[in-house]
C-alpha cells in the first residue's frame, strides 16, 4: 500500500521538503501531492530586481514542474483539515472542492503581508509581497514619471514624484532602494519631471532600520540611503492614508501618491480554519522535529511555523529558514513510514546581505562583515547558488549582464494580463 503524503503549499519550504522526499522515499510507497495557488515557486529576494526591472520577472519564478518529478501538483489551496479523520479540503482554482485523504500531512503556507488597522492602509496602499506587487510597482512609478513630465501643476507634480514605503526591514530597504535606482536612472529622459525633483521617504516605528542584522552594518545601509538623498523617519509611524496624501505620527501629512506598505508579515489567514494549533502571533507551533504539538502526522516549516531556533526563541520568517527546513520535515516524515531516522532542525543563521542597488550591499557571514560591491557580489553569488534550476540560474545571470552597459527599460506594460473588450 503506498502512502499519501500532502504538501499544503509551494514556497521554499514546501519545494524543498517535496525534493527531499522524491530523493529518499521509493517510488512505489508513497505518493506525494503538492497543492499551491500558482504553478510556480516565487524567489523573493529577487522581488526588488525584478520591480526595478534588473531582472525580468518571469526569471524570479521557477516552475515547480520543472523541479519536481513525481509529485502531483494541484493548483488551489487547502481550506479545511479534519485531524481524526487524516483528511484535508482542496478547493482548486477552478471546480468544486474535493476531500483528499492523507498519511502525512505539511504545511508550508507562508506568510501574508502584516496589516494593522491603519485609516485608508486597505483602500489606498500596496504591498510588496508577490510578483504581481513588484510588477505594478515598477509600473506604478512609470506612470507617475510620465504623468509628473506631463502636468504643469506644481502641487500635482509634486503628489506624483513623492513616494513613501513603510517598515524598515529587509522587504522595506531593498524594495526602496531598488525602485529609488530605478527612477534615478530613469529620470534623464523625464526633463520636466526632473527640474521638479523626486521625493522618497522612508517610515519606520522603531529606533533603527534592520533589526535582523548587526547595528553597525544597518547604521552603514542608513548612512548609504540618506546620501543617496532618501528622507528616513525613524520612531515614527503611519496614522493614515488618503488617495493622494499620508498622514504620519510627527503630525506631517505628505502630499503622495503612493504608499508602500512592507511592515512585517504575518502567517496565512487560513491557518484558522485548519484545525491546529495557534500561538498568539497566529502561527503553528512545532517541536525540534518540526511535528505540530499536539498532533500525530502533521508537521509545519516556513513562515507559518512556529519553530524552536537553535539560538533561542523562534525561527524568523526568512527564506533562509524555511528552504533548510524543508529537507529536516521531509526525513522526518519518511522516517514516520518507516524510511530512516527522525532529524532535529539545527540550523544557524551564518550569513544575510542587503541589497541597496546596483553593486550596493551590506553583509556578514559569520563574525565578518562587508559592505558595498564586495557585499553586493557575495550577495549574488549566494543567490545563484539557491535558485531552483540551471535555467533559472543562466537566465538570472544573462539578465544582470545585459543590464551592466544598458539603460535600464522604462516601457509601462500595466496592460498585460488585462485585454480590452472586442466591444
Amino acid at each position: 500500500m503506498a502512502w499519501n503524503v500532502i504538501i499544503a503549499g509551494g514556497g521554499f519550504g514546501g519545494a524543498a521538503a517535496a525534493r527531499e522526499l522524491e530523493r529518499i522515499l521509493p517510488k512505489q510507497s508513497a505518493r506525494l501531492l503538492m497543492a499551491n495557488e500558482t504553478n510556480f515557486a516565487l524567489y523573493t529576494p529577487f522581488l526588488p530586481e525584478a520591480a526595478a526591472g534588473t531582472l525580468e520577472p518571469r526569471h524570479v519564478v521557477t516552475p515547480l514542474r520543472d523541479i519536481l518529478k513525481r509529485t502531483y501538483l494541484r493548483i488551489g489551496s487547502i481550506v479545511a483539515h479534519d485531524p481524526e479523520a487524516k483528511t484535508v479540503e482542496l478547493r482548486p482554482k477552478h471546480g468544486a472542492a474535493e476531500t483528499l485523504p492523507y498519511d502525512q500531512l505539511l504545511l508550508s503556507l507562508g506568510s501574508v503581508s502584516r496589516v494593522l488597522p491603519v485609516p485608508g492602509l486597505a483602500e489606498h496602499a500596496v504591498g510588496f509581497k508577490s510578483l504581481a506587487d513588484a510588477i505594478y510597482l515598477r509600473n506604478h512609478v512609470i506612470e507617475t514619471l510620465e504623468e509628473a513630465n506631463a502636468t504643469d501643476d506644481p502641487a500635482r507634480r509634486e503628489e506624483l514624484l513623492t513616494y513613501v514605503f513603510v517598515g524598515g526591514g529587509y522587504a522595506g530597504l531593498e524594495a526602496l532602494a531598488e525602485l529609488q535606482d530605478f527612477a534615478a536612472d530613469a529620470m534623464d529622459r523625464y526633463p520636466r519631471a526632473r527640474l521638479h525633483g523626486m521625493r522618497w521617504v522612508l517610515v519606520e516605528a522603531a529606533d533603527r532600520v534592520l533589526p535582523e542584522i548587526d547595528l553597525q552594518l544597518a547604521e552603514y545601509a542608513l548612512r548609504e540611503l540618506r546620501g543617496r538623498g532618501i528622507d528616513i523617519r525613524l520612531q515614527t509611524t503611519l496614522e493614515e492614508v488618503g488617495g493622494d496624501f499620508a498622514r504620519l505620527s510627527s503630525e506631517e501629512t505628505l502630499a503622495t501618491r503612493t504608499v508602500v506598505w512592507t511592515a512585517g508579515v504575518a502567517p496565512q489567514p487560513i491557518l484558522k480554519q485548519l484545525s491546529v494549533p495557534l500561538d498568539e502571533r497566529g502561527r503553528v507551533p512545532v517541536d525540534e522535529f518540526l511535528r505540530v504539538q499536539g498532533l500525530d502526522s502533521v508537521w509545519a516549516i516556513g513562515d507559518c511555523a512556529a519553530a524552536p531556533d537553535p539560538r533561542g526563541g523562534t525561527c524568523p520568517p526568512t527564506a533562509q529558514h524555511a528552504v533548510r527546513q524543508g529537507p529536516v520535515a521531509a526525513c522526518n516524515i519518511a522516517a514516520e513510514l518507516g524510511v530512516g531516522s527522525p532529524q532535529r532542525f539545527a540550523y544557524k543563521s551564518e550569513a544575510s546581505f542587503v541589497n541597496l542597488g546596483r553593486y550596493k550591499a551590506v553583509g556578514r557571514i559569520g563574525e565578518r562583515t562587508f559592505r558595498g560591491f564586495p557585499a553586493w557580489w557575495l550577495a549574488r553569488s549566494y543567490h545563484m547558488s539557491q535558485i531552483p534550476g540551471n535555467a533559472r540560474k543562466a537566465r538570472a545571470v544573462l539578465d544582470w549582464t545585459a543590464s551592466l552597459p544598458f539603460r535600464r527599460d522604462i516601457s509601462e506594460v500595466g496592460s498585460i494580463g488585462h485585454p480590452k473588450p472586442l466591444i
